[in-house]
């Protein structure tokens, strides 16, 4: 089995006013059916009210991320699927939900992870 990372980034999600409630209670429901399932790892968002910051290995820390990445926000989900098709489909799921698409990930298999 491997995880996949489904995210979008929070300008893609674009609410019709009056449409946000609906929104949230239909991404939580799908959450709900991959709990349920046994593949959600974990998810959430981005808190773009703290500002990231920089650690070096030597522990300094400076604000902000890197200057040349692009910004770093929005909403992520991991879960623990056996094939790709099946990560395809759980996307799609949170596309409808979230009413934006959503980009597909697979982490590299780890076995110490």
């Amino acid at each position: 089995m491997s995880k996949y990372l489904i995210s979008f980034p929070s300008a893609a999600m674009i609410v019709p006013d009056g449409e946000l409630e609906a929104v949230g209670r239909d991404a939580h429901a799908v959450i709900e059916e991959a709990k349920a399932a046994g593949v959600y790892v974990f998810g959430g968002g981005i808190d773009e009210t703290v500002p990231p910051v920089l650690v070096s290995a030597n522990g300094a820390v400076t604000e902000g991320g890197y200057p040349w990445a692009p910004t770093l926000d929005g909403g992520f989900t991991v879960l623990e699927l056996p094939s790709r098709e099946e990560a395809v489909a759980w996307a799609a799921r949170i596309a409808k939900a979230c009413r934006c698409d959503q980009e597909l990930r697979v982490f590299q298999f780890d076995p110490q992870s």
